[in-house]
C-alpha cells in the first residue's frame, strides 16, 4: 500500500470520527432557531433588502455548530473505543486509521472552534455553546449508557444547538426557550431506540420512542396556538416528517432487531432536517422552511458516504 493510499484513509478516517452527514442537520438547528430569533433574512436577501453584514452572525453560529457537533460525535468515539474494537472494529480508531490519541486532539479542536466561533455572536451565544460542549463530555463519558438519562443529554444537547440559533438575537431566547423542547423529545426517541442498534432492542423501548415522536409531530402544530407562528405553513412538512419516520419506527417497535433498529436511527437522524423546515416555516414561511429543506438531499448524499450512528 502506498503513501497516497495511507494517507487517504488517515483523512477519511477523520471525516468519518465528524459524521458530516450528521453535521448538516446540525445547520438545520441553527437556521430555524435564526429564523424564530426574528433573524429572518431569507425573504429580505432574495429581495435585496438585506446587507450582508446580517449574514455573519448566522456565519458564525453556523461554524459553532459545526465545531461543536463535530467534536461531541468524535469524542463519542474516543470514549467508545474499546467497546466498538469488540462491536465495531471497522471505526476509525480501532481499525487503527485515527489514534485515539488523534482523534481527542480533534476532538478538542473542534469543540474550541465551536466556542470561539460562538463568543463571535454574543456572550449568550458563548455561553450556550460552553453548556453544549459539557453536555456532550456528560453524555459520552458518563450519561450515555443510562436508559433515562443517556436521551434526556443528548436531547438536552440538541435542543440547546436550535438555541444557539436563536442566541443571534440574544434577547430573543427568553420568548423562544419552548422551542428547544421539541428537539429534546425527538432526540431523545432515536436515543432511546438506539441502544438496540447492535444487539436489538426491546419492544417497549420502541412504543416508548413512537409515542414521543406523536408527541413531537403534536407540538409542530400546535405552536400555532401560540401565535406568530402558521401551523398551516408547517403542515406539508410535518406531513412528510410522519412518513419519512413513522413506519421505520413502527417496523422497529414490532420487530426490534439491529437491522431494523439502525434503519429507523438513520432516517431518524437526517429526518431532523424536516422538522427543523417545519418549525422554520411556522415562524419565517414556507419558503424560508424550503430552504431549510434543501438541506435534506445534501444530507442524505453524505449518509451514503459516510455512517451516521
Amino acid at each position: 500500500m502506498n503513501v497516497a493510499s495511507l494517507n487517504f484513509q488517515s483523512w477519511r478516517g477523520y471525516l468519518e470520527l465528524m459524521r458530516p452527514a450528521n453535521i448538516v442537520t446540525a445547520w438545520a438547528d441553527i437556521l430555524v432557531g435564526f429564523g424564530a430569533s426574528g433573524g429572518i433574512i431569507f425573504a429580505q436577501l432574495i429581495n435585496g433588502e438585506a446587507s450582508f453584514a446580517i449574514l455573519i452572525p448566522l456565519a458564525c453560529l453556523l461554524l459553532a455548530t459545526t465545531g461543536l457537533y463535530g467534536g461531541g460525535v468524535v469524542f463519542n468515539d474516543v470514549f467508545d473505543a474499546e467497546l466498538d474494537a469488540k462491536e465495531r472494529p471497522n471505526r476509525a480508531i480501532p481499525s487503527g486509521r485515527v489514534s485515539r490519541e488523534n482523534a481527542t486532539l480533534l476532538g478538542s479542536i473542534l469543540f474550541a472552534i465551536g466556542i470561539l466561533a460562538a463568543f463571535q455572536v454574543s456572550l449568550v451565544s458563548g455561553a450556550i455553546a460552553i453548556f453544549i460542549t459539557l453536555s456532550c463530555l456528560l453524555y459520552n463519558s458518563l450519561a450515555k449508557h443510562h436508559p433515562f438519562f443517556g436521551p434526556l443529554n443528548m436531547g438536552l444537547c440538541r435542543g440547546s444547538n436550535l438555541l444557539l440559533g436563536v442566541s443571534a438575537v440574544p434577547a430573543m431566547i427568553g420568548e423562544r426557550w419552548y422551542l428547544a423542547l421539541i428537539p429534546v423529545i425527538y432526540i431523545a426517541a432515536i436515543t432511546a431506540i438506539s441502544q438496540g442498534e447492535v444487539h436489538g432492542g426491546k419492544k417497549i423501548t420502541g412504543v416508548l420512542a413512537l409515542l414521543l415522536i406523536a408527541i413531537v409531530l403534536t407540538a409542530v402544530l400546535a405552536l400555532g396556538l401560540l401565535g406568530e407562528y402558521a401551523a398551516i405553513a408547517a403542515l406539508p412538512f410535518a406531513v412528510l416528517l410522519a412518513i419519512r419516520v413513522l413506519p421505520n419506527f413502527i417496523k422497529a417497535a414490532r420487530e426490534p432487531v439491529a437491522e431494523n433498529i439502525r434503519s429507523a436511527v438513520k432516517i431518524g437522524v437526517l429526518s431532523l432536517i424536516v422538522l427543523d423546515a417545519a418549525i422554520a416555516s411556522g415562524f419565517a414561511g414556507l419558503y424560508y422552511g424550503l430552504f431549510v429543506l434543501i438541506l435534506l438531499p445534501f444530507s442524505m448524499k453524505l449518509a451514503k458516504v459516510f455512517a451516521v450512528t
